[in-house]
């Protein structure tokens, strides 16, 4: 009797389906950056640089003509990376997807084609509810980039935005108290025999965190304020030395607000932020003190705050100097604009190489925590909530 010698079972003998590889299909972007028309906004989203590298991998960006000069770009070096340059506003706005620092105005909208990628911040608190209907008729998907998370649960955009709000807010007063016009001629220093200027930041977060450092490294004494004793724990070790930190106590907060050269407010607040300062509080402060109310976009933390501009950006009341221009990074634009591109290009890249936005949204949730609009659905439910709209679960949506 003859025995099988055959190396393989019968069932592994049998025909099997074949199994290929599915390869992703690389996508390539056309990416429209138009000039930002916002009132005081010199930001732009990329960088010649981060041009370079998008075009080296195959993607075409059509930017508008002078988009880049509030950053100090010039055309020129845009052209030279690579990009497109047009006066065409509805070119621009005729792209696939668009990369916006801002939110587009209703007339921007009305340019955009059908089905397109919007990027740009949302900011909640100062849009319409025609807005939202606006990006519904076009069936636009669309991103805020203040609401995408990274991979360790942190918000890169804001993170990186609120780093730069609060070292600015430590050079501004610098040379506000240089100033003949608004300060003491003192310097925000610790020059040997000369007593150390006094900071007051209230709160403890990543604008008060880079305040701190930025005030400590030049020396200064400085108190910081918060209500979250898990925040105030948390500074002490991210600046690596001990210093003064209470909760927002009357007493104590009034006490240091006498003493201070410069306050810093960086308290922020789910609608408004909350007013920690008094009037009267601020009346006792010393005569040619600075106070700069980083919370000014949400209506600031001092009770005497008013809002200012870049043209005009401070007032006197109390003899203390306020500073109190909402966008403050449009000052800084250089320094924005780069911290921005290096956030946007590594996304940008990524959905080329997954094929689009719509298979990088499958799998990367952080993005997906970015989304408010997808084919013209709303996703967010605390943008429906705000505004009183229905919405859809993403996760509803994309499978």
């Amino acid at each position: 009797m003859a025995t099988n010698t055959s190396p393989f079972t019968k069932e592994q003998l049998l025909p099997q389906e074949e199994t290929l590889e599915i390869e992703k299909k690389r996508g390539k972007l056309l990416i429209g950056i138009p000039k930002e028309t916002h009132f005081q906004e010199r930001r732009v989203c990329l960088t010649p640089d981060a041009i370079a590298a998008l075009t080296a991998n195959g993607h075409q960006v059509i930017i508008e003509s002078k988009a880049g000069k509030g950053a100090r770009y010039s055309d020129k070096d845009y052209s030279e990376a690579g990009a497109e340059i047009t006066k065409d506003t509805k070119k621009v706005f005729a792209c696939p997807m668009i990369l916006k620092v801002e939110p587009p105005s209703i007339e921007e909208i009305k340019m955009i084609n059908p089905q397109t990628v919007l990027i740009s911040a949302l900011q909640i608190k100062t849009q319409q509810k025609e807005y939202f209907e606006q990006l519904a008729l076009k069936r636009i998907t669309a991103l805020a980039f203040e609401f995408i998370r990274d991979e360790d649960g942190t918000y890169p955009a804001v993170r990186t935005l609120s780093e730069i709000a609060g070292t600015a807010a430590i050079h501004i007063a610098s040379g506000l108290m240089s100033s003949k016009e608004t300060g003491t001629g003192m310097l925000l220093g610790n020059i040997s025999g000369v007593p150390p200027a006094e900071v007051v930041i209230i709160g403890a977060g990543t604008v008060g965190e880079f305040a701190a450092r930025s005030a400590l490294g030049l020396g200064a004494n400085v108190k910081v304020f918060d209500n979250s004793i898990t925040k105030l724990r948390s500074i002490q070790n991210k600046v690596g030395r001990q210093l003064y930190t209470s909760t927002i106590q009357p007493k104590n907060l009034i006490k240091a607000l006498k003493r201070c050269d410069v306050a810093i407010g960086a308290v922020r607040g789910k609608n408004r932020a909350p007013i920690i300062v008094s009037e009267q509080m601020v009346e006792g402060m010393k005569n040619g003190a600075i106070l700069i109310d980083v919370s000014i976009d949400m209506g600031g933390c001092f009770e005497t705050s008013e809002i200012t501009t870049h043209d005009n950006p401070t007032f006197k009341k109390h003899n203390v100097t306020h500073y109190c221009v909402p966008n403050i990074l449009a000052r800084f634009a250089r320094t924005a604009s780069l911290s921005l591109s290096n956030i946007f290009t590594p996304y940008l890249l990524d959905i080329a190489e997954e094929g689009g936005i719509e298979n990088k949204l499958r799998f990367d949730n952080g993005l997906k925590n970015g989304l408010y609009f997808y084919h013209g659905v709303l996703t967010k439910k605390s943008v429906a909530d705000w505004f009183d709209l229905s919405y859809r679960d993403i996760n509803l949506l994309i499978f």
